[in-house]
């Protein structure tokens, strides 16, 4: 059987990274198991770093993490050049005093995180992730596996379904997860019996649901890719792909490369995680400081800079054509995009622009641009975030993909791929 194109394989990788990565914080460790396979090392943030060059380095704040290699030739003043993504996606997230239900029902009580399409998590089968913390002070990873589901009323008693389905927030986002009394039963308990612990030596918990599907590859020439979590894990994946790719030879091309998986950016980035937050900047202030680099020094390498914010944006939708702009129109499989916006909902500008045609042409890849229709509003990224926060400047980039906020969304095949070689291209510049 031959092995399938670069562009399969790292879509089936993807399946496997998306499956791994249930919740924000299971993406930061997937970010930092999958770099120290690749010979990186893990760092925390209250011990001091080594300060040679050659380290490969990654840092996991919660349900972010900051990856980075220091050249052999860096110095005070070599620039960086960040990938900037997020591990968080709208859904829903549990609530204190999870365990509710009625009528022989157990059901999770469960708060709308972000801005999902309610409707596309109706009659699926949902797993419960995230992270618990301990009496004794630990923090444990859970995940349940599929355990819940958000059933549809029957058209039988909803004539009027298929004219405008609109779901309460509170009384009808409410997943099914049992059968029995839940004051007899506790939600709580399925967690922690997936992470081998007690339920009682629980103190704390941030748990969200996640579709339970692996994302598969289909349609014709296998050019389409549906999965939960591609806004923005899509992302997340091709920067860590390219960064654990890197030969220790292209680590002395005159850049510092850098992956920035951040939390919180479909509420707005604004946390100790989020791309609003320090930790950025936390991490790059104590890598130039290992270089030796003063405050000026740093803000010179700082001036040199980029940052590429990858994030999903809006393929053309053949059935509402009328809500993309009328000329350009980015189409799955026609390479990643490229996202401009005139009120700086993206950062990308005139220079951007080219340098991001520079790294496309260094990696063979063909790109598209994305801007909005003019009467639909725009929707915003870390990209702007970044910028404001370091003075960094700021490219917007991403994949094409329908159905965002989805349950499960659908992106090319090919766009993937291309996203991950720019990245390398990037990286190596």
């Amino acid at each position: 059987m031959p092995a399938p194109s670069p562009a399969l394989a790292h879509a089936e990788d993807l399946a496997d990274f998306v499956s791994e990565s249930p919740s924000s914080y299971h993406a930061a460790e997937e970010v930092a198991r999958r770099l120290e396979a690749a010979g990186f090392t893990r760092l925390d943030e209250a011990d001091p770093w080594p300060a040679q060059p050659g380290g490969r380095f990654v840092v996991v704040r919660d349900g972010a993490a900051i990856a980075w290699a220091v050249p052999s030739d860096a110095q005070a003043t070599t620039p960086a050049h960040i990938f900037g993504a997020h591990t968080d996606s709208p859904g829903f997230k549990l609530k204190p005093k999870p365990t509710t239900g009625a009528r022989g029902w157990l059901q999770a009580g469960v708060e709308v995180y972000g801005g999902p399409l309610l409707n596309s998590w109706l009659d699926r089968e949902l797993r419960l992730a995230g992270r618990l913390a301990l009496a004794d002070g630990r923090v444990v990873l859970a995940d349940t596996g599929a355990l819940l589901r958000l059933p549809q009323l029957a058209i039988h008693l909803d004539r009027e379904a298929n004219s405008g389905l609109a779901l309460d927030k509170q009384t009808q986002t409410q997943p099914v997860w049992g059968l029995g009394d839940p004051t007899a039963e506790d939600l709580l308990g399925e967690l922690a019996g997936s992470a081998g612990v007690d339920a009682a030596d629980i103190r704390g918990f941030d748990a969200v649901v996640a579709d339970a599907a692996r994302g598969a590859v289909f349609g014709k020439d296998d050019v389409f890719f549906a999965s939960g979590r591609l806004d923005d894990l899509a992302s997340v994946h091709a920067g860590v792909a390219a960064l654990g790719s890197l030969a220790s030879d292209a680590l002395a091309g005159g850049v510092i490369p850098v992956l920035a998986a951040f939390d919180h950016e479909e509420l707005g980035s604004a946390s100790r995680s989020g791309a609003a937050g320090p930790f950025l900047e936390d991490v790059l202030v104590r890598v130039y400081a290992g270089l030796g680099a003063d405050a000026t020094e740093q803000r010179r390498a700082f001036s040199a800079s980029w940052c590429l914010s990858s994030d999903v944006g809006h393929s053309v939708h053949p059935n509402y054509a009328h809500k993309h702009d009328p000329v350009v129109q980015p189409l799955l499989g026609s390479g990643p995009i490229l996202k401009i916006n005139a009120n700086q909902r993206y950062a990308t500008d005139a220079v951007g622009s080219a340098a991001w045609s520079s790294w496309c042409d260094a990696a063979g890849v063909s790109s598209q641009e994305f801007v909005s229709n003019n009467a639909v509003p725009c929707g915003s990224t870390i990209g702007p975030i970044t910028a404001t926060r370091l003075g960094i400047r700021t490219v917007d980039v991403g994949v094409p993909i329908l159905s965002m906020h989805s349950a499960r969304e659908l992106a090319g095949v090919s766009d993937l791929h291309d996203l991950r070689r720019v990245a390398e291209a990037f990286f190596s510049a």
